[in-house]
């Protein structure tokens, strides 16, 4: 379609833009970019509303000479403005205009079809469990097979089960009954039935307790949850995506993760790929982020050729929020109306093949849990367990938290505890 409905002129000068569209044009409705698309020629500043909400199509103007974006008003569309140094960077900024910033940003082929195929799974009631890096967009993902669902009217709920202590997790979840426990002063909706019709997204799932593992168990076979302190099963309806950064299988081999309630959490499996294996999606997510960032704002500041390949060039180890956190630093930072190579500042580089050794020294624990009582000793016994394991992964959390079997975020609220009994 979209190959029909861009003029040629359009199609002899921006060839990419063609593959650009069409690689995403199945992601959104016809409504929103064939009549974008249909627009993108008129230069005259004569661009007509489109049938995208009342969104007006973007006025491109190709020309030698710097970078230009200037924001949509109540009486003009959006205008972009460009040559050739800058041109991934604009086909970039094309596409997130004609998109609104509605759904995920991608263009690497990777993605591509890998939201196709979650286009599929949405369309299906069947549970996901999405698997990746940290900051590689899982919950992104969740929230488009949500959107693209037939539970789309209903409520996403959103879960971190690191978050929750052990002791509350299954009042949160499943809710509980006045005088339940100490505390209990009222009847509370727990989030399973807050999502009722709907989906809940289950992120970091392999911290959840084996107890609390079992009970999700029973919502999955039965479609029903008991709250805390009730004799009466209640009947849901919820559709449950999971993820976590951890690897299922060992976690289930070491014991920590119910052999059965894996399998019936895996019906449809997402894996994603990390940041520096997508270059493509790279300039995508940077035009997103910077017309993001600068809502508002006065004048635009874009991203020139060698600041894009030297974003791609990276190994991302935070990925995605790396990614936001180097562009958002480079804007603070930036006197003028682009952004180069030399103006990027990675954080990230400590966390490579020879990190730097963290903020808590081994054997420094005794310094601040000095108590005899068991939680003393148990904490002290803890600290130093965390101390002597990022010694010998020359500080790597991710490896640390590998060997003592628990998430890097758990290790980092750890560490973070050490610190303050530590200032």
């Amino acid at each position: 379609m979209i190959n029909n409905t861009i003029k040629s002129s359009l199609v002899s000068r921006f060839p990419e833009l063609v593959d650009m569209l069409g690689s995403v044009e199945s992601f959104h409705s016809d409504h929103t970019l064939s009549s974008a698309a249909a627009q993108l020629p008129h230069i005259d500043g004569a661009a007509h509303a489109g049938a995208n909400g009342g969104a007006k199509d973007p006025v491109v103007i190709y020309r030698d000479g710097p970078f230009r974006f200037v924001p949509a008003t109540l009486s003009q569309p959006p205008r972009i403005e460009f040559g050739k140094a800058d041109k991934e960077f604009g086909l970039s900024c094309i596409i997130e205009a004609m998109r609104g910033g509605k759904g995920p940003a991608f263009a690497d082929p990777k993605s591509i079809a890998l939201y196709k195929y979650a286009a599929r799974v949405a369309r299906s009631d069947a549970n996901v469990m999405i698997t990746g890096e940290t900051g590689t967009g899982k919950e992104g993902v969740a929230r488009y097979i949500h959107e693209h669902s037939t539970r789309a009217d209903k409520q996403l709920v959103t879960v971190n089960c690191a978050a929750i202590t052990e002791t509350m997790i299954e009042s949160i979840l499943f809710g509980h009954k006045k005088g339940a426990f100490t505390g209990a002063y009222a009847n509370a909706v727990g989030l399973f039935k807050e999502a009722d019709g709907g989906t809940i997204f289950l992120d970091e799932i392999t911290e959840m307790p084996l107890e609390s593992q079992s009970k999700l168990l029973r919502v999955l076979q039965e479609g029903e949850i008991l709250p805390v302190g009730s004799t009466r099963h209640e009947k849901i309806d919820v559709r449950i995506i999971c993820a976590a950064n951890r690897n299922f299988a060992e976690e289930v081999k070491a014991g920590k993760f119910r052999e059965d309630l894996y399998w019936r959490l895996n019906v449809m499996p997402v894996e994603l790929e990390p940041l520096a294996a997508r270059p493509a999606d790279i300039a995508a997510i940077s035009a997103f982020m910077m017309m993001d960032f600068q809502k508002g704002h006065e004048k635009f500041v874009s991203l020139s050729k060698n600041c894009v390949e030297r974003l791609k060039a990276h190994h991302w180890p935070g990925n995605v929020r790396e990614l936001a956190n180097v562009l958002q630093r480079a804007l603070v930072m930036c006197d003028g109306d682009c952004i180069g190579a030399g103006d990027l500042m990675f954080s990230g580089e400590s966390l490579s093949a020879q990190p730097k050794q963290d903020a808590v020294q081994p054997g420094s624990s005794a310094r601040f849990v000095r108590g005899r009582d068991l939680h003393s000793i148990s904490k002290s016994v803890e600290y130093d367990a965390i101390n002597k394991t990022l010694e010998q992964t020359n500080g790597n959390r991710r490896e640390a938290a590998k060997e003592l079997g628990i998430s890097e975020r758990t290790l980092r609220y750890r560490m973070a505890d050490m610190r303050a009994l530590a200032a």
